[in-house]
């Protein structure tokens, strides 16, 4: 079990370094917003398209798709009901929170996760293909619509289509269906500025958590425990019993999609708040909170159906 905790380790001290960074103040004031459009606009799109470009069709399109769908959509309809309908939340933050509870870490800490508890770092390949060719799209059209002044329908599809994460994604996918063999000339290239990613995008997270509290007075404590729960405890769940009892799944493929639905929420759910600044306190605190939670969860998940 302590292997399985290399993964967190990794995680941590990449934050660590980044809060220590923002305490002493060694990149000014403008390194939160620069890290983060360096993120958004250049790194993420070159990690997305060398993930899913070197990703198994068969494992891209595998029973794990449907179940983790069908979980990560169920708790998101949860949130943005109670979020948007009782809470009177704004669309941005409803967007934010809504994917704070369904979006998971399925990169940066569900490879590595995946690798030491199920013994193979394909099985997160599904749940990154449905958060980046579904989720994220959906999310960049309503994000650009309520914080763009400009509100045509085709500008927001145009800014949508030209998003370098959307584009990352799909070409990355492209390459993967089609089994195209891309030569070391353009791949190598690509590697280098994708590795750049999760340490940069970790840092710039770490940085954002100096001079903060968790669950501070924010007014937006409810929001940040709504999504905490839902995704620590409903989405797990909620696999569990869709591969179970639904869609019959082998007890090695119950357990993949349980642990897959208990990973934390994705570092990218706090760039996209950034990117847009929106919901910036409910994405930093919930991935927070999640990243701590989910280890007990995880442990709990291996030893029930591991």
């Amino acid at each position: 079990m302590l292997e399985s905790l290399t993964g967190f380790v990794v995680v941590g001290v990449a934050i660590l370094v980044g809060w220590i960074l923002g305490r002493i103040d060694l990149l000014g004031e403008h390194a939160r917003p620069v890290l983060a459009r360096l993120t958004f606009f250049v790194l993420s799109p070159f990690l997305l398209f060398v993930v899913l470009a070197q990703a198994d069709v068969h494992t891209l399109f595998s029973a794990l798709l449907p179940v983790s769908a069908i979980a990560a959509v169920a708790v998101i309809a949860v949130y943005a009901a109670i979020a948007r309908v009782l809470w009177k939340r704004s669309v941005g933050e409803t967007v934010i929170g809504a994917l704070s509870a369904g979006q998971v870490n399925s990169n940066n800490i569900g490879i590595p996760l995946s690798l030491y508890l199920l013994g193979s770092a394909a099985y997160p390949a599904p749940v990154i293909l449905m958060q980046l060719l579904v989720f994220t799209p959906i999310t960049m059209a309503i994000l650009d619509a309520v914080t763009s002044s400009r509100g045509s329908l085709w500008r927001a599809i145009a800014r949508v289509g030209t998003n370098p994460i959307v584009v990352g994604s799909v070409l990355g996918t492209l390459v993967s269906v089609s089994g195209l063999d891309l030569p070391p000339l353009v791949m190598e290239p690509a590697t280098l500025i994708a590795n750049a990613c999760v340490p940069i995008l970790l840092i710039a997270y770490g940085i954002s958590l100096h001079g903060q509290r968790v669950l501070g007075a924010s007014g937006r404590r409810r929001d940040i425990v709504l999504a905490t729960s839902l995704k620590l405890v409903a989405m797990p769940l909620i696999a569990w019993a869709t591969a179970a009892f639904v869609f019959h799944l082998g007890p090695a493929d119950v357990l993949v999609v349980t642990v897959l639905a208990a990973l934390p929420t994705a570092q990218n759910v706090f760039n996209y708040s950034q990117r847009y600044d929106v919901g910036e306190t409910i994405s930093r605190d919930t991935v927070f909170l999640t990243t701590i939670g989910c280890v007990p969860v995880l442990i709990i998940v291996t030893a029930l159906l591991g």
